[in-house]
């Protein structure tokens, strides 16, 4: 009974093969380039997303600048220099700190590098003194060798580091394994005890040394000083308001005023994060406005055509009738054509779309391209099988009207039809 239906579909189709050609190209056109438009979407997505580096993004950053108004009878253009008294002080009075650490440079401003020796090589980079939760912060890094570090080193101040994998590649040559080494910079050995690879500031950021905190004071004589201080909230945390809060706790507690914005710079990823994800939202609004036409065409297409095919079976399904065919079953008929029609030519539509970004992907893969503002052009497919769902809803819409039409021609009308 299943296989007869389909037999008769498929000879009531066949017998107009260009028009049943074109409506089903027109369904397959607005799926195609519905997943496309998705999947670029995605793509841009992606690459705003990796452009916010390896860093929580609930993390705030802070830092000290120098005051732009007096307050309480102390002068405009002090410097505020933070210290590990500020880091006790939010955990004390700020309810929520998830992670907290200090981030520490080592030089000046006309030296912001140190010289790092292996044996007879040498070179420049950035010297970072952290504390282990730093590393939770940025959680997205990768490590190629080794351990990142942790509270043991922080607590015996070890003499041990954590380089970039730029750092690694000029001190011991790229691909080489650099665990156990020691390198040597301020007079003192450290050893090697993990290489980290960060894509921010297009890797730029892997041009870095990291050590503990203890030992970076220890060694560049700091005392308590810090140069940012890095956190996050808690899970379920408004990130705005956590930010607002220490904030107001570090100008409170460095007696800058309310309205000095220059003293104590916030860098919060949430506001980015919200930033960005209004444009996305616009855009991807516009993606479905411009697919949904598109599949709205498809779908008007499909309507037509059934019109045209219960006009021209009039006297068919006259004949039916008169042999005792209920209306049910003439709309059930003229439906299946419709939701057949629109199911596989969407269905081929879905195939090859995501076909097609698989192969943009391999792409974008094999030839190691690095696109600022596009990566890995995907589509959810849960998205994509309910888009396909819908469109066989409508097919099936699309098709009632026809099929209700149908449904009353009376026998003795049809047999007069030409």
């Amino acid at each position: 009974m299943f296989f007869d239906g389909l037999q008769e579909i498929y000879y009531s189709l066949s017998r107009n093969k260009l028009r049943t050609f074109l409506t089903a190209f027109g369904v397959f056109w607005g799926v195609f380039m519905l997943i496309l438009l998705l999947g670029a979407g995605r793509g841009l997505s992606n690459a705003s997303d990796n452009s916010f580096g390896s860093d929580d993004r609930t993390s705030i950053w802070i830092s000290g600048g120098r005051t732009a108004l007096p307050y309480h009878g102390r002068p405009p253009r002090r410097l505020i220099e933070f210290t590990e008294d500020d880091i006790a002080a939010i955990q004390q009075n700020i309810a929520g700190v998830q992670y907290i650490s200090a981030e520490n440079r080592a030089g000046e401003r006309w030296q912001r590098t140190v010289n790092i020796t292996y044996k007879n090589q040498s070179a420049n980079f950035g010297v970072y003194g952290v504390a282990d939760d730093f590393f939770r912060i940025k959680k997205y890094i990768d490590y190629p060798y080794g351990r990142t570090l942790n509270g043991l080193d922080e607590r015996d101040a070890r003499r041990v580091a954590l380089l970039g994998t730029v750092v690694s590649d000029r001190l011991f040559g790229a691909g080489v394994n650099p665990l156990g080494k020691e390198i040597n910079f301020h007079g003192i050995v450290f050893q090697v005890v993990g290489v980290f690879h960060d894509e921010a500031r297009e890797g730029r950021m892997s041009e870095r040394v990291y050590i503990p905190l203890s030992t970076f004071q220890k060694t560049f004589g700091r005392a308590n000083k810090i140069g940012q201080i890095t956190l996050t909230p808690a899970p379920g945390l408004d990130p705005i308001a956590f930010e607002e809060k220490v904030v107001a706790l570090l100008r409170e507690r460095h007696v800058v005023s309310p309205d000095d914005t220059r003293a104590v710079n916030a860098f919060n990823y949430a506001r980015q994060m919200a930033q960005v994800e209004q444009v996305f939202s616009a855009i991807g609004v516009f993606i479905w406005f411009v697919g949904l036409g598109t599949l709205t065409a498809g779908i008007v297409g499909i309507s037509n055509i059934m019109i045209i095919t219960v006009k021209d079976r009039t006297r068919e399904i006259g004949v039916r009738k008169a042999l005792g065919a209920t209306p049910a079953s003439v709309v059930l008929m003229v439906l299946s054509e419709s939701v057949l029609l629109t199911a596989v030519a969407g269905y081929l539509g879905l195939v090859l779309g995501v076909g097609l970004l698989e192969l943009v992907n391999q792409g974008l893969e094999a030839s190691k391209a690095n696109l600022a503002y596009f990566e890995r052009p995907e589509v959810d497919l849960w998205i994509a099988a309910k888009a396909v769902i819908l469109l066989v809803v409508c097919g099936a819409l699309a098709g009632l009207a026809p099929a209700m039409r149908a449904a009353k021609i009376l026998p003795i009308e049809a047999m007069r039809e030409e």
